[in-house]
C-alpha cells in the first residue's frame, strides 16, 4: 500500500533502552518484585512520559496492575508542533524494540468519520514522544495489541470534550465500549520547586480523581499548571464517564528530585486509573 505509514522509534536509546534485552531488563528494575495478584478492569487511565530513570516507576506500576485490552487509544500533547492540531493515523504500524505495534484501522478510520476535528497526519507523530514511551511498558505485559495514536495541541476546553465524546459515541456505535482502554499520556507540573509542583499537583488531581474534566480546565488556568497532557486527559475523562466510568484512584505520584535528588525544579509524574 503506498500511504502506509512505518513509524520509527524516536527516543529509544534516549528516553528508554534500544535493545529489546536491555529494555525488559529495564522495566523489570522499576517494577521491583511488585506484581498485582488480580489485575484492574479500567476503561482508561493516565501515565506520565518522561525519561524512564525519571517517570517510568510510575507508568510500570499503571501498566502493571491493569487489565491491557488489545484495542488501545493512545492520546497525548503534541510537543514538536509539527503537523495537525488533532491529528490521527489510520494505518500502518509502529516499530518498537519490543516488536511493531499496528495501528487499528477499523477503529481509527471510524473516529476519522466520526470527528470534527481529528485530521489524519504522519507529521506530528513522527517526532512525537508522548505516546512512544507509554508502548513497551504495555508490551512488556501484553505482546500484542493495536493502537489509535491521536496528538493534542492547544485549543479550548468545548473542543477536547467534544473530542472525548466523539471517541465515546464511535466506541458505542462499534460496540467495542468494554473492549478498548484509553490512554491520556501526561506529566504534570514543570520545572518548579519541589513544594510549588507539589501543592499545583495536589489541584489537577483532585480534579481528575472527582473525573471533573471542567474543574481540570479550572486549575490548568488559575494555578498556571504546566500539565503538558491536559488536553489529552479532558478527552479521556469526558469519554471515560461517557462510557460508564464512576470512580478514578490515583496509583502513585512522584517528582523528577525523587530521583536526583534535586529539588528545586522538579517534573511531577501521575498515574491514574479510571473505571
Amino acid at each position: 500500500m503506498e500511504d502506509y505509514s512505518i513509524r520509527k522509534p524516536q527516543v529509544a536509546g534516549q528516553f528508554y533502552s534500544a535493545s529489546k534485552e536491555k529494555l525488559k531488563a529495564e522495566i523489570e528494575l522499576l517494577l521491583g518484585k511488585e506484581r498485582a495478584a488480580q489485575k484492574l478492569s479500567v476503561i482508561a487511565c493516565m501515565m506520565p512520559h518522561a525519561g524512564y530513570m525519571y517517570s517510568g516507576k510510575v507508568a510500570a506500576k499503571v501498566a502493571s496492575l491493569i487489565q491491557i485490552k488489545e484495542r488501545i487509544i493512545l492520546m497525548g500533547p503534541n510537543h514538536s508542533g509539527y503537523g495537525k492540531d488533532f491529528s490521527i493515523m489510520t494505518q500502518g504500524l509502529w516499530q518498537m524494540p519490543f516488536g511493531d505495534v499496528s495501528i487499528d484501522e477499523e477503529l481509527a478510520k471510524a473516529l476519522l468519520k466520526k470527528s470534527a476535528h481529528l485530521e489524519e497526519d504522519t507529521l506530528s507523530h513522527t517526532y512525537e514522544h508522548s505516546l512512544e514511551v507509554e508502548i513497551p511498558f504495555l508490551q512488556y505485559f501484553k505482546p500484542n495489541f493495536s493502537i489509535v495514536p491521536i496528538t493534542f495541541a492547544a485549543s479550548e476546553l468545548q473542543t477536547y470534550k467534544e473530542i472525548g465524546r466523539e471517541i465515546a459515541d464511535t466506541l458505542k456505535a462499534l460496540n467495542l465500549s468494554q473492549s478498548v482502554l484509553i490512554i491520556a499520556s501526561s506529566d504534570m507540573t514543570h520545572y518548579e520547586s519541589q513544594h510549588c509542583a507539589e501543592k499545583k499537583d495536589k489541584e489537577a488531581l483532585g480534579a481528575i480523581l472527582e473525573l471533573d474534566e471542567d474543574k481540570l480546565w479550572e486549575k490548568i488556568h488559575k494555578f498556571n499548571i504546566s500539565m503538558c497532557g491536559y488536553a489529552a486527559t479532558i478527552a479521556m475523562l469526558t469519554a471515560a464517564k461517557l462510557l460508564g466510568a464512576k470512580k478514578a484512584q490515583l496509583i502513585d505520584y512522584q517528582t523528577s528530585g525523587d530521583v536526583t535528588g534535586d529539588y528545586s525544579s522538579v517534573v511531577g509524574y501521575a498515574g491514574v486509573v479510571i473505571s
